[in-house]
């Protein structure tokens, strides 16, 4: 009987080397001009097994999302009691940028990465489209914890501004021609100045607040 623990890594490592391939292409040439079938030919697996993985030809570059999502969406509902999620997100985003996780913006990479978003209509399209879906995920936890559907929406929507704005603030001083290492450490006070100003509006929630209308 075939080893599923084997069977899943090797999954994933071709849906790596498919992506890493996608995302060299997508750096030389930007995202418009590489083909799926260009990708399939470079990778050394059909193109059905690209869209196998990768059902959008976005999400060949954007391919961290559904991690992403999944990590902050249990952040938020996993944190200890009495720890707001303000509280917890900001710890998140501290641990991110101390282990040079790529999602931290803190990274000398940034630049080919930054190049090839921004000048595709199609890939900013779908960035935006993400954050709608952690603002969502973000929703949906609150208000399962609270009943209070516009509180949940707004604190949700203000959270996930902070964190993608900690991002692009990193991303866009590098892309400047700032030293990595010197935005690396100066990120820190960033997030805080970020999380600060969102736990300044947001308060106690999802603890002790007033009712809001539905």
């Amino acid at each position: 009987m075939a080893d599923p623990g084997l069977r899943e890594r090797k999954k994933q490592a071709t849906r790596l080397l498919i992506s890493n391939v996608a995302t060299g292409l997508f750096i030389e040439r930007g995202f418009e001009e590489v083909t799926v079938a260009e990708i399939a030919e470079a990778a050394g697996v059909s193109k059905m097994t690209v869209f196998n993985y990768f059902p959008r030809k976005e999400d060949l570059f954007l391919d961290r999302h559904a991690e992403r999502l999944a990590e902050l969406t249990a952040v938020v509902r996993s944190r200890p009691a009495g720890v707001s999620p303000v509280a917890a997100l900001r710890e998140h985003q501290h641990a991110l940028l101390a282990s040079g996780h790529p999602l931290s913006g803190a990274i000398a990479g940034g630049p080919g990465f930054w190049w090839v978003l921004t000048s595709s209509p199609a890939l900013m399209a779908r960035w935006y489209e993400q954050e709608r879906e952690i603002a969502e995920a973000f929703t949906e936890v609150l208000v399962a914890e609270t009943g209070e559907a516009f509180r949940s929406r707004m604190v949700a929507g203000l959270l996930t501004t902070a964190i993608t704005t900690v991002f692009s603030h990193a991303m866009s001083r590098i892309v400047a021609g700032e030293d990595a290492e010197v935005v690396r450490r100066e990120q820190p006070a960033v997030i805080d100045q970020a999380f600060d100003l969102v736990e300044r509006g947001v308060g106690e929630f999802p603890g002790r607040s007033p009712s809001a209308p539905e």
